[in-house]
């Protein structure tokens, strides 16, 4: 997909970006034709003599260099490419792109550019989790910027989070992927994103054990899977599962509640979140730092639980970040369609998908599932069928829900 694409790289003053040659390494394999852009806080981690080696052409710095000017303008640069990636993507770069903002060569091309623009957002934690970095992204995403990453990983800080650029191999990925759906922006939900929630949380009582569930996570990867098949923008963030990540999906795992909202809440702004996870309920109050041991008299720990957080109740709540479709889940045993009904109410989703998990249906753990989709306008009782139909079936009816054509992340549905 990336055979004869010209990419304009545009390296920005972070970290990460000491990933650049190797991400243009890759790209060459794959037959694109890289030129690059620096600025000149890039110059302090990877040097403009290292990025002309592996692209084999020149390196471009400066706005005011009168050759360059002259014979590949900032208009040039950006008229000659198919695509401008912003690798790493700084939260200055991110501000400076959401304002107009065009004080450098980089900053000037991206603003003169009519060209698709994807962006591989690479800060600390906290920087990408602050609102105005979130409100920048809004700003970008809905201008239709891509936006591929970040991950949670370790930063350079030493601190572990969502705020870490995507791998080269996978940002290498994620332009074929761009590349090879380009013709598919008549698909229903092109142009929407999607938050889907899978698998179970774990919840630590000590480094050695926690508090899970049976959830497989297969009903939530097959959503995902489902989605992206329909054109959407999907990020999927998963507790411990055993399964394969989907293809073309952005994926966040986590173990605990807490880190699963975190990541949610990272990945907004969204126009669709799918809530399928079996989130626990409740944690340890105070998880122990060192393995309980157990006593001699042969009594139990008392473990005193807190309440978690409330992941779909907190993307449901009324506000601007709020997603234009909140779809949540009910894993149930007894009275299954009466108590998702009141759950939907409760939670404030607009839908609610209600499954019997009672040990005798295979539920979890299993291929099958028996839903019925709770709305404000009643109940639909779908037959028995596999969870990748479940899946199909729910993203047909979730695209049916938006308008037709492209859409906007965060635009409400007419």
């Amino acid at each position: 997909m990336l055979a004869g694409k010209k990419i304009l790289l545009i390296v920005t003053g972070g970290i990460a970006a000491y990933k650049t040659p190797d991400l243009v390494r890759r790209l060459k394999e794959q037959g694109a034709q890289v030129r690059c852009l620096m600025t000149r806080a890039a110059e302090e981690f990877v040097t403009p003599l290292a990025l002309g080696a592996v692209t084999g052409d020149k390196v471009y710095r400066d706005l005011f260099d009168l050759t360059d000017e002259q014979e590949m303008g900032h208009i040039q640069l950006s008229r000659d490419a198919d695509l401008l990636l912003v690798a790493p993507a700084t939260a200055n770069v991110m501000a400076k792109m959401a304002a107009g903002i065009c004080d450098d060569l980089a900053t000037t091309a991206l603003l003169a550019t009519d060209k698709p623009v994807v962006i591989a957002p690479a800060m600390n934690l906290r920087m990408w989790t602050h609102a105005a970095t979130q409100a920048n992204l809004a700003t970008l995403t809905a201008r239709g910027v891509t936006v591929i990453g970040p991950e949670d990983g370790d930063m350079a800080c030493g601190e572990y989070g969502p705020g870490r650029m995507m791998e080269p191999l996978d940002i290498v990925k994620a332009l074929a992927g761009f590349f090879s759906d380009a013709p598919s922006a008549s698909l229903p939900l092109a142009g929407r994103h999607a938050v889907v929630t899978s698998g179970p949380t774990h919840e630590p009582i000590d480094p050695v054990r926690y508090i899970a569930n049976r959830s497989s996570g297969k009903q939530g990867h097959a959503i995902a899977a489902a989605l992206v098949a329909l054109g959407a923008r999907v990020t999927l963030v998963t507790g411990p599962v055993s399964l394969p990540d989907p293809a073309d999906v952005t994926v966040r795992h986590v173990e605990s509640a807490a880190d699963m909202l975190a990541a949610c809440e990272a990945a907004l702004p969204a126009d669709i979140a799918v809530c399928a996870a079996a989130v626990a309920d409740w944690r340890v109050a105070r998880a122990a730092q060192g393995k309980i041991k157990k006593e001699a008299n042969g009594r139990p720990p008392a473990l005193e639980l807190a309440e978690n957080p409330d992941i779909l109740a907190r993307l449901s709540r009324p506000g601007p970040g709020r997603p234009a479709l909140v779809v949540g889940f009910a894993a149930e045993t007894e009275k299954v369609v009466a108590n998702a009904e009141a759950k939907r109410l409760r939670k404030g989703c607009d839908w609610i998908v209600a499954n019997d998990v009672s040990p005798a249906t295979g539920t979890f753990g299993g291929d099958m599932n028996t839903v019925h989709l709770v709305t404000h306008e009643g109940v639909e009782n779908w037959p028995p069928q596999s969870k990748a139909q479940v899946a199909g079936r729910l993203a047909e009816r979730i695209a049916r829900h938006f308008p037709a054509g492209h859409g906007k992340t965060g635009q409400a549905a007419e």
